[in-house]
């Protein structure tokens, strides 16, 4: 996988969320012109973009703020149980201090902090602009695989 990619209302909030959860801005640039709306299917559009990659350089996130065409639909506050694309999940090293730090950002726990079978503790927020997001702190040193074979 490249990239997800979220659309924004504020690039700079969103920009310093996910700096807060760890990941690193990579760069800042205007998206626009014919070859864009080509691949988009949008015409003629201007948006402005963040890439943040992940602190190991694996995994990016495409904030995208449009300044045209204007968005036409929000999905930020869709239930957990909605169809589509819901979340991106997180791997985090302290769970506890790291929502301490977000929900001063003004994000909110959406259930609990719960244990996954001593393998993982794992929440989602609500964080900037309500976006929801996973965070999984592993306590066992188990594969995504591992876990599948033993259930």
């Amino acid at each position: 996988m490249h990239n997800v990619g979220i659309v924004v209302e504020s690039l700079d909030n969103a920009i310093s969320f996910f700096q807060e959860i760890g990941l690193i801005l990579e760069g800042r640039a205007m998206v626009e012109g014919p070859w864009a709306g080509q691949v988009t299917g949008l015409g003629d559009q201007s948006v402005e973009i963040a890439m943040m990659v992940t602190p190991d350089g694996h995994s990016r996130l495409e904030l995208s703020r449009f300044l045209s065409p204007a968005t036409v639909s929000d999905h930020r506050k869709a239930p957990v149980n909605s169809l589509g694309y819901l979340r991106v999940m997180f791997s985090v090293e302290n769970i506890d201090e790291l929502v301490t730090r977000l929900t001063r950002h003004g994000a909110e726990l959406v259930g609990e902090i719960v244990n996954y079978e001593n393998i993982y503790r794992l929440c989602y927020i609500r964080g900037t602009e309500g976006i929801l997001i996973g965070l999984a702190e592993q306590l066992v040193n188990k594969t995504a695989k591992d876990i599948l074979e033993n259930t």
